[in-house]
């Protein structure tokens, strides 16, 4: 996460910025899969577990868990890796999360008109 992603005071990131990540994922999945980027329905469940500093590393980790006719339910998980928010004397001073930090899940539903499947046929 950059200076420009922080939204808060001490450099925090907000929430809107994982879900627009999470987003990102959802549509390299469904390409994958149908080879149309579809469109975000909605989340069902988002939990923000841990907070995110800019200058953390993220990593975001999609999966599809029910594929219907036009709709794809999906879930995902956000790591981070890389921190520098315990080092802020430091400002390019980091420290590699062994394990990664669980920082926000979510679940979801896409849908790809049929019109536009062009990969996936059911």
């Amino acid at each position: 996460m950059s200076e420009h992603d922080a939204h808060y005071a001490g450099g925090l990131v907000d929430g809107a910025r994982l879900m627009q990540l999470m987003g990102d994922a959802a549509t390299e999945l469904l390409i994958r899969l149908d080879g149309d980027e579809g469109l975000f329905r909605a989340y069902d469940n988002v939990e923000f577990l841990k907070p995110v500093y800019a200058g953390d590393f993220l990593e975001v980790h999609g999966e599809i868990t029910q594929v219907g006719n036009t709709s794809r339910k999906m879930k995902f998980e956000v790591y981070k890796y890389i921190t520098n928010a315990n080092l802020p004397e430091q400002e390019s001073a980091c420290d590699i999360l062994e394990p990664p930090i669980l920082v926000a899940k979510a679940s979801g539903t896409c849908v790809v008109p049929k019109s536009k499947q062009r990969r996936h046929q059911k």
